[in-house]
């Protein structure tokens, strides 16, 4: 196990960590008390705008129009104190958060003294906010899909699967379930094998005409999210018995146990989901159950403890305390701490 990064610092009941989640859907923020183990939220704020991204990426002056306020009432809230530590979970950080670890570390060190910054994944908040600092593998699975697993060793580092996109990958995702079912209502309007009439008719309830989806879904900036919300309608068809909706949530339920698979460390490792694609019960999860027992029969399924904020806040806590062990990286996880 590697040494813990971060510097131990003297506890007290003012001392304060702060967890940010930066995703497609706007900004949550959240306080804890740095000398809780658990990192308990006490306060939590939710912004719905989300953060710009422009040509140098994340647009960090955006981020801290809404981090620096929102820090200021979290602690207010809190009962005020001394800022330890922050980490900060964004949606992009691995290829668009250049300008964030230019710019967040000294403002947050003007602004509050902060002495310990972590830049981290989403991904990785959500491996926190799941199993903590333990070693396994977690799928993060909504619009899109990604898998996540270390066993906390410098060699090993983070290894990854999938979270490419909707054109590339998320294979198992909401948008791939989704597109997999109106490919299926297409199959079915031109009379061609594996449509389902079922389908159809949901798809035209939902979306008019199916002649006109490639012009009214092509176009969009946000595809990804319209293909995701047609997935629910092939989780209620396979609900209803449908053979050809039973089948695309059988095959997303072997993708995801197949990034699973890629990620997770040998032997009896923890292995949890988290994510909204969850939520769809047990016409997917009785599939995925089935596809995690034979691609990975040594791994225990554990229940995912919290959410990508969670997560920052484990990783803020740790920070502060001198406990991080999970490994760093330049782009998934980097550290900000004191020098000398």
């Amino acid at each position: 196990m590697p040494a813990a990064l971060g510097e131990p610092e003297s506890a007290g009941r003012g001392r304060l960590v702060v967890g940010v989640d930066s995703g497609g859907s706007g900004l949550r923020f959240a306080v804890a008390r740095a000398d809780d183990p658990d990192a308990r939220p006490v306060a939590t704020r939710v912004c719905d705008q989300p953060v710009r991204t422009g040509p140098t990426g994340i647009d960090a002056g955006h981020l801290l129009e809404q981090l620096l306020p929102a820090v200021e009432e979290l602690t207010r809230t809190a009962g005020g104190g001394d800022v330890a530590a922050v980490c900060v979970g964004a949606a992009g950080m691995a290829t668009l958060g250049d300008d964030l670890r230019t710019r967040l570390p000294g403002a947050l060190a003007s602004a509050f003294g902060v002495r310990h910054l972590a830049l981290a994944a989403d991904a990785v908040t959500a491996y926190a906010g799941a199993l903590g600092q333990r070693p396994g593998a977690v799928v993060a699975a909504g619009t899109g899909m990604i898998a996540m697993g270390t066993d906390l060793t410098p060699a090993g580092g983070w290894r990854r699967a999938d979270g490419w996109g909707h054109l590339l990958g998320d294979c198992g995702s909401g948008a791939w379930i989704g597109r997999a079912g109106l490919e299926a209502a297409m199959r079915a309007h031109d009379g061609r094998p594996g449509g389902s009439d079922t389908l159809l008719a949901r798809a035209q309830a939902v979306f008019g005409p199916v002649t006109g989806l490639p012009s009214r879904l092509y176009p969009r900036s946000d595809r990804p999210a319209v293909l995701a919300s047609f997935a629910p309608e092939v989780a209620r068809c396979a609900t209803e018995g449908d053979a050809v909706a039973e089948s695309i949530l059988g095959d997303a339920a072997r993708h995801v146990a197949d990034a699973a698979a890629a990620v997770c460390p040998p032997g009896p490792s923890r292995v949890a989901l988290t994510g909204g694609l969850f939520r769809m019960g047990e016409v997917l999860l009785s599939p995925l159950r089935a596809a995690l027992a034979e691609r990975l029969p040594e791994a225990v399924r554990t229940e995912a403890a919290g959410s990508p904020l969670d997560g920052a806040l484990v990783i803020a806590s740790a920070l502060a305390g001198g406990r991080l062990v999970l490994p760093s990286d330049a782009r998934l996880l980097q550290i900000t701490c004191p020098v000398g």
